[in-house]
């Protein structure tokens, strides 16, 4: 079969097993509290990821496991090398559990230390790398008030509140930088939830958005970084073509590009579906200029 049909067939058995769990509820009482018998105090993970429940309701079972699991997460935290610190996500937004693409914005060499731009930063991972590398000013945008909450908390714990802020606003903060920094969601598909918008960019939305649009954000002589992985160019839902064309129409050229290979298990897992598509990964920072 083509890589990208079993891609899909790969989504469409995923969907499916959790629409099947989606089907078993589970009642919830103020508190929140589950109202059976030796059930686990959820208290903590439900208020983190619903608020304040002041009536009786119903929760699927996977919706819930999932908010618990976030919930250890964001207590846990997940370390970063870069950073020699932890991330801690909040529910709802993705948190970087492959550390490659953090290590070559750790690595790049900067082309200036006054300010800098993150456009979709999410736990704000990559604002702090630059933070910690001496960045004056970083200013870490995001359209999602989750993830805006989580990279404030982020950056007040990594201790580079001073430096790098996080705003609400979609794509671009206004003004130029002389550094712009993203990494949009790696395949162009639907997503189906609110944590999938991370990883999936229906019809590379995102990416063509931020091509586009980065060269009016620019100081002159600044670069964009695009961290980007080609896993879609070996699922056959993007081609490295599409990806050049869309560089070269956004009037940008490419000063450098640097690789790395991703060291998660499931890049050596040959029970994985999309084995072959992992195992020929690579992740790559674009270091792109005004042409």
């Amino acid at each position: 079969a083509a890589p990208a049909d079993e891609f899909y067939r790969h989504r469409q058995s995923r969907s499916h097993r959790a629409r099947i769990l989606g089907l078993l509820l589970i009642p919830l009482d103020p508190g929140p509290v589950v109202p059976l018998r030796r059930a686990p105090d959820i208290r903590a993970a439900a208020e983190a990821a619903y608020g304040t429940i002041s009536e009786p309701s119903v929760v699927s079972l996977h919706e819930l496991v999932g908010a618990i699991g976030a919930h250890e997460w964001r207590r846990n935290g997940v370390h970063v090398d870069a950073l020699q610190g932890r991330i801690h996500p909040h529910y709802g937004t993705f948190f970087p559990t492959r550390s490659e693409y953090v290590d070559l914005v750790a690595a790049a060499a900067l082309p200036s230390h006054t300010l800098a731009f993150d456009v979709g930063t999410g736990t704000g991972v990559l604002a702090a790398v630059l933070a910690r590398r001496g960045v004056q000013r970083v200013l870490a945008t995001d359209n999602e008030h989750r993830a805006v909450a989580c990279a404030r908390e982020n950056f007040r714990s990594l201790g580079v509140e001073d430096r790098a802020e996080a705003v609400l606003t979609d794509m671009f903060p206004p003004g130029r930088a002389p550094l712009i920094v993203c990494n949009p969601p790696w395949i162009p598909a639907t997503p189906h939830s609110s944590l999938d918008n991370a990883v999936y960019d229906p019809g590379s939305r995102m990416l063509f958005r931020f091509l586009n649009e980065l060269p009016d954000h620019l100081e002159p002589g600044g670069e964009g970084w695009l961290v980007l992985s080609d896993l879609a160019e070996h699922l056959g839902l993007r081609s490295r073509k599409e990806l050049i064309d869309a560089i070269e129409a956004a009037g940008l050229k490419v000063l450098e590009r640097l690789d790395t290979r991703p060291t998660h298990p499931k890049a050596s897992d040959r029970n994985d579906p999309l084995f072959a598509a992992r195992a020929a990964e690579v992740t790559s920072l674009w270091r792109l200029a005004i042409r």
